[in-house]
Formats: C-alpha cells, structure tokens, sequence
C-alpha cells in the first residue's frame, strides 16, 4: 500500500493550483492577466516546486521553478502601473 507522505500533500496541492487556474482561465471565469490567475500560478508553482526539492527531483524543481519566477512578471509589471 502506497503512503500518503507531506511531499505529495505539497505536491498535489500545487498541481491542484495550476490546473485550477488553466481551468478558470480556459473557461473564461478569470483572465490570464487578473490577479487571481497570476497567483494561483505563483503558489502552485512555488508548492510544486517545493514538493519536486522533498523528493530530489531535480527536473521539476528547474521546471516549476521557471514557470513561479515566469508567473511573477506580469504581478510586477502590475504593481509598476499602480
């Protein structure tokens, strides 16, 4: 039987974020561009990177680490406007 351990919590949280937003965003719900978009990416990403260093898998961790720090772009360029 499989363990349930707190990487995967992490982990599954994170990927719940990510799919939760390409969701709301694919079904015009929220824009790529509101703020519930960019930070649902940011969080998901950031968990899922998290969750990728608990298991040592290195791919990942470059993968969901690119897709947080790429994600936090327009959240700065929006608070430039502000």
């Amino acid at each position: 039987m499989m363990s349930f351990t707190f990487a995967d919590f992490v982990g599954f949280t994170g990927v719940l974020l990510l799919l939760l937003a390409y969701f709301m965003q694919l079904s015009n719900i929220i824009k790529k561009d509101s703020n519930w978009y960019i930070v649902l990416n940011i969080v998901g990403a950031a968990l899922s990177c998290m969750a990728s260093i608990l298991i040592h898998y290195i791919p990942f961790v470059i993968l969901e680490f690119t897709w947080m720090l790429v994600s936090f772009f327009p959240l700065l360029k929006k608070i430039k406007k502000t």
